[in-house]
């Protein structure tokens, strides 16, 4: 069981006016804008809660079995007739906690040589990441570093509903959404869960994908 860190991430009164996501994601928005597009990202993460923990799944459409057994899927379907397989080239920026293996999405607890379930479908803390985002229109990197390294990095004290919260180096180990009132919403074993923002092994930042 995780360790909850007791110190209480401060939270800003108000959200600011502009969108400073990837570019071409959405135009300017006003407050009200802005606080509707959060409002979306936070709800559709938690119409997720008790959704399995599924390593490497979700994606924009919603949960998905694994990544291995997608994968497994891929390569039978490229073998030709003379029993070569022409394999898929791996994604970039393997990000696995507790595990060296190299080329899946990242997130917290990804377990090492386990068989993929092939019928499971679940989410990874980067698969509801992109997911909750999708429902604002926001097509978000899949891997929990590339998702970190998005919009605007802001300090804790300065914390806002919707930003991310990013743990290991440059958050390649698992990303969670804050919801305010020092709580969080991540995509983690045994299922997606809500619980208070911890600040154990988090970068000294927070990611701002909505406002400035």
């Amino acid at each position: 069981m995780k360790r909850v860190c007791t110190t209480a991430i401060a939270v800003a009164a108000a959200l600011a006016p502009t969108l400073t996501a990837a570019p071409a994601y959405a135009d300017p928005l006003s407050q009200t804008g802005q606080n509707q597009l959060v409002e979306r990202v936070i709800q559709r993460a938690l119409s997720q809660r008790g959704v399995p923990f599924v390593y490497g799944g979700g994606d924009v459409n919603g949960p998905t079995n694994s990544a291995r057994a997608r994968a497994a899927t891929t390569r039978s379907s490229l073998t030709d007739l003379t029993g070569r397989a022409s394999l898929p080239s791996a994604p970039s920026n393997p990000l696995l906690p507790g595990s060296v293996t190299p080329g899946l999405p990242g997130t917290a607890l990804a377990p090492s040589g386990e068989i993929p379930d092939t019928t499971t479908v679940g989410f990874d803390a980067s698969g509801l990441i992109q997911y909750a985002f999708a429902g604002a229109g926001i097509r978000m990197p899949r891997t929990s570093g590339e998702q970190c390294s998005v919009g605007q990095k802001v300090p804790p004290a300065q914390a806002r509903p919707g930003d991310l919260l990013c743990y290991g180096p440059g958050g390649t180990q698992s990303v969670a959404l804050y919801l305010g009132n020092n709580q969080m919403i991540e995509g983690t074993s045994p299922a997606v869960t809500v619980s208070p923002a911890r600040t154990s092994n988090m970068v000294p930042y927070l990611t701002r994908v909505l406002g400035s």
